[in-house]
């Protein structure tokens, strides 16, 4: 008999099925016993009334992978309207040691760092398993969405020789008795993969050896890029950014409405046009001083309540950062050089993109980096293909961990995150 899940079960109403998954919890009352099995799907109740079974049922942990033949029959108070009678039970494996938490109650009780030292466990949970549910769906999104606009999907090194946005907050490692680098984003690869498919994307880890400790950073996370040929200038970026935004929560929507339902959460709706804001009208909106260089966290949070207050949005653009806060291969604002054709989305009052046009002239990247101080020779690989002609582009980078955390109403990054690396944590 092949084995259905929990979802299954409606269709064989009146039927012998074969159902596994794991002991999720069991109530053991005077007449009756249930026993809750957990699969990918969901949860099946199984009756039992035998004293044979239900004193099997007695000595099965919570967590212990049992399999259950049984009748289908339906009850609209059971889950999913059907529960399983007269049952068979059998374990597929020794009676499990119960974890530091109960799984079955409504939300976990531990503490957060006991959830992530116990993290193979804690992610059974249903409200931990539907967060990483949305992520998958984000990230299908995102992929189908770029894929329909002729992008190409590239896969590139993690392992570098040079730090790709010129700073100090790289892993370095022994790469054969030479020094490299864990990749901090895919940029300059993806800029050369322009002049090869013109548009291009990636989803792969990037690292950051950044020593924050919030509940918004971590050392290792997710990085959605995508880069594209032939813009005229960052705001061709954003215009495909938005679109790719709005495939992304549609597909989230359509795949994953019951890791929704389970966590409770709405899709806010991606406006055909996201209000946007220069970055020198963001400091006066979020009260912060004139030469103020870069907006900090708490002036996020008051753009992000003026978005909604005004423009009833949840996402904001803020252009024009000063070139002194972006990576050297920022393009500038032809009309205002000390400001950049760059941008940030902000989501629900947090940074969540980062983006913009690049330089796509040899000369000029050879100005910035001596404009910089900064030598040429670490990225002489890098500056060889502007010497053979690539067109005005640009792209963006959006933070998986962070989008998830902001969709779900997490508090904490870590949260939506199976197994997150941070200052402290490198197991499990």
């Amino acid at each position: 008999m092949q084995r259905i899940l929990s979802h299954q079960l409606t269709a064989h109403v009146g039927a012998t099925v074969r159902v596994a998954g794991w002991v999720h919890r069991r109530r053991l009352l005077k007449s009756v016993a249930f026993l809750i099995v957990r699969d990918a799907a969901g949860l099946s109740q199984v009756v039992v009334t035998d004293p044979g079974v239900r004193a099997e049922v007695q000595r099965l942990p919570e967590e212990t992978v049992v399999e259950v033949t049984a009748t289908v029959v339906a009850n609209p108070t059971a889950p999913a309207g059907v529960e399983l009678t007269d049952p068979a039970v059998r374990p597929l494996g020794p009676p499990a040691v119960p974890p530091p938490f109960d799984l079955y109650r409504p939300a976990l009780t531990a503490t957060l760092p006991t959830q992530l030292d116990h993290a193979p466990v804690a992610l059974r949970h249903p409200t931990r398993a539907a967060a990483l549910r949305v992520s998958a769906a984000a990230v299908a999104g995102f992929r189908a969405t770029l894929d329909d606009r002729d992008f190409v999907e590239i896969h590139t090194p993690k392992v570098v020789g040079a730090s790709t946005e010129s700073g100090a907050d790289v892993f370095a490692l022994d790469w054969f008795g030479r020094p490299a680098y864990l990749a901090q984003s895919p940029q300059f690869y993806k800029q050369l993969m322009v002049g090869v498919f013109e548009r291009v994307y990636e989803v792969g880890p990037v690292f950051r050896a950044e020593p924050h400790d919030t509940v918004r950073h971590l050392a290792q996370y997710t990085s959605l890029d995508a880069e594209l040929g032939f813009v005229t200038d960052h705001r061709d970026v954003m215009r495909v950014l938005r679109d790719t935004l709005a495939g992304m929560l549609a597909t989230v929507t359509d795949r994953a409405g019951g890791a929704l339902a389970t966590l409770g959460v709405t899709v806010p709706q991606v406006p055909a046009q996201i209000p946007a804001v220069h970055f020198t009208e963001a400091l006066t909106i979020a009260g912060a001083p004139a030469d103020e260089p870069d907006l900090a966290p708490a002036h996020e949070r008051a753009l992000g309540e003026w978005a909604r207050r005004e423009h009833d949005c949840e996402f904001l653009f803020v252009t024009g950062y000063p070139m002194a806060k972006r990576p050297f291969y920022t393009h500038p604002d032809p009309a205002r050089p000390a400001y950049s054709n760059g941008f940030d989305l902000l989501f629900r009052g947090v940074e969540l993109v980062t983006g913009g046009q690049r330089l796509h002239r040899h000369g000029d990247y050879l100005a910035a980096l001596a404009a910089r101080g900064e030598p040429v020779e670490p990225y002489a690989g890098y500056l060889d293909a502007f010497r053979h002609g690539m067109p005005p582009h640009g792209g963006f980078a959006i933070g998986l961990e962070r989008l998830v955390a902001r969709l779900t109403g997490a508090a904490n990054v870590r949260e939506v995150t199976a197994f997150p690396r941070d200052l402290h944590r490198l197991t499990p």
